[in-house]
C-alpha cells in the first residue's frame, strides 16, 4: 500500500474540513481579541450544567482514555492498535517538549490579581504551570485523527471531532487552559496525527496478514 498525506485526508474528511472551518473561525477570533477579553467572555458562560458536565469531559483527554482506547483496537486489529499507540505517544512527546520550552502559567496564576472576578468549578485541583500548549487538546484532536482513520463507518470522523472540541472547551471552562493553548493542542494533535499515520501506514508489514488480526480476531 502506498498512501499519500491526500489519502489520509479523504479517509478522515468528516472530520477534517469541519474542523478547518473551527479553526479558521478561532484563528479569526484571536487575531480580534485579546487573551483577557477572550478568557472572561467564556468565563462569564458558567452554569450549573457546565460545572456538572465539563470535569466529566475533561476526562476524555487524559491518560487513561489513551489506555483504554489502545486495549479495545487491540482485541481487533494489531494494525489499528499501533497506529493509535504510536501517534497517541508521538503527540504526547511533542506536547511535552512545547510545554517545556515555553513554561507559560496557567490562569490562575496569570490572573492572580484578579481571582474574585472569577468563576472556578468546585472541587477541581488548579494547575499552575506549563499551560501552553493544552495537553488534554492534543490526546482529544490525536485520538480523533487516527479514530477517524481506522474506524469503518466514517461518518463518526465527525462524531469524534465533537467530542474533541468538548475536551478542548471543558480546559477552558475549568480555567486550566486559554483560548490559545487548546487552539495550539488541537493543531499539534491533529496535524503531528495525520504526518505521522502516514507514514506509517507506509510500511509494508502494515498490510501483511498477520498485523490485521487482534486478540480477539485470530482470522
Amino acid at each position: 500500500m502506498n498512501a499519500r498525506i491526500t489519502d489520509v485526508l479523504h479517509q478522515i474528511r468528516l472530520f477534517f474540513l469541519p474542523y478547518l472551518a473551527v479553526l479558521v473561525t478561532c484563528l479569526i477570533i484571536k487575531i480580534n481579541y485579546t487573551r483577557e477579553e477572550i478568557y472572561f467572555s467564556l468565563n462569564a458562560l458558567h452554569s450549573n450544567i457546565g460545572d456538572y458536565i465539563f470535569p466529566y469531559a475533561t476526562h476524555l483527554g487524559e491518560f487513561y482514555m489513551v489506555l483504554i482506547i489502545t486495549f479495545i483496537m487491540l482485541c481487533h486489529s494489531y494494525r489499528k492498535t499501533l497506529l493509535v499507540a504510536t501517534s497517541f505517544a508521538i503527540s504526547g512527546i511533542l506536547v511535552q517538549i512545547v510545554k517545556h520550552i515555553y513554561h507559560a502559567p496557567r490562569p490562575v496564576v496569570y490572573f492572580e490579581k484578579q481571582l474574585s472576578t472569577i468563576h472556578f468549578v468546585k472541587g477541581i485541583n488548579m494547575l499552575h504551570n506549563n499551560s501552553f500548549p493544552s495537553g488534554h487538546t492534543v490526546t482529544a484532536f490525536s485520538a480523533a485523527v487516527v479514530l477517524s482513520y481506522v474506524a469503518v463507518n466514517k461518518r463518526y470522523g465527525f462524531i469524534f471531532l465533537l467530542f474533541a472540541m468538548s475536551v478542548a472547551y471543558s480546559r477552558m471552562y475549568l480555567s486550566q487552559h486559554f483560548f490559545e493553548d487548546v487552539t495550539a493542542g488541537s493543531i499539534l494533535g491533529t496535524f503531528s496525527t495525520i504526518m505521522w499515520i502516514t507514514w506509517l501506514d507506509n510500511r509494508p508489514f502494515m498490510h501483511s496478514q498477520g498485523w490485521s488480526r487482534g486478540i480477539l480476531k485470530r482470522k
